[in-house]
């Protein structure tokens, strides 16, 4: 049986996120801009309305909210990130992000459940990215037996989970599980979806850096399975 089944996960008792939470909601809305949003929104292709916070200024009033907050536990990281997951804003749904990327170590294998609820809610790529690469990345690194849950994913109908199982060994370098690798992406190679296929092609772009020879033999030996997008963002930087 795998641990990350569709049922949306509870949301844990936490003081620390209620604090948190409370802070974030009178900080973020105070330096809204709604001349930024619209455009911000437009070019998310209108997954979720924006309070049209840069980049530089949310990080500023993350960093406000957080100040003199004691470092999280699991329980306070699922709390936070599920009840930023209910607020409409894209912004706090990346403060969401942002505090799971910082505190990945805390977390146990059993907080899969809750990456795949963020994963597929609202899902685009600009959460589902960095979702895949740095949590899940990390929760797969420190649990093994996660790898099985990958195998899962790569056989799901949802794109975006295929995308997060297809991400997941972003940063793993020389700790890259090859076979794994190698394997999701054939498995996924007919897929039809243009964010599937460019997550093939940057998952093998990303482990050429580490291993060229690898990407490029993997290629040449499946090149008529694989989409022209893939193998051309697989061989940006190592040629053919």
């Amino acid at each position: 049986m795998t641990v990350t089944g569709g049922r949306t996960p509870a949301v844990p008792s936490s003081p620390l996120a209620d604090r948190v939470l409370e802070r974030l909601t009178a900080v973020y809305p105070a330096d809204a801009d709604p001349e930024r949003a619209a455009p911000m929104r437009a070019y998310m292709r209108d997954v979720a309305p924006f309070l049209g916070l840069t980049s530089p200024v949310r990080r500023a009033l993350s960093r406000t909210v957080l100040r003199g907050v004691p470092r999280p536990g699991e329980a306070d990281c699922a709390a936070i990130a599920l009840r930023c997951w209910r607020l409409p804003e894209r912004e706090y749904h990346y403060f969401a992000v942002d505090l799971l990327r910082r505190h990945v170590s805390v977390l146990t294998p059993g907080f899969l459940p809750v990456v795949r609820h963020l994963v597929t809610t609202v899902p685009w790529w600009d959460t589902v990215d960095l979702l895949a690469a740095h949590v899940v990345g990390g929760l797969v690194a420190a649990g093994p037996r996660l790898g099985a849950e990958m195998d899962a994913w790569i056989e799901d109908d949802d794109r975006w989970l295929v995308r997060a199982a297809l991400l997941h060994q972003l940063r793993y370098k020389e700790r890259t599980d090859t076979a794994r690798l190698f394997a999701h992406c054939l498995r996924r190679a007919d897929h039809d979806d243009f964010f599937v296929r460019k997550a093939i092609g940057w998952s093998l772009r990303e482990y050429a850096k580490t291993d060229p020879e690898a990407v490029r033999g993997f290629v040449a030996a499946h090149r008529e399975r694989l989409a022209p997008l893939s193998v051309r963002e697989a061989l940006r930087a190592v040629g053919p």
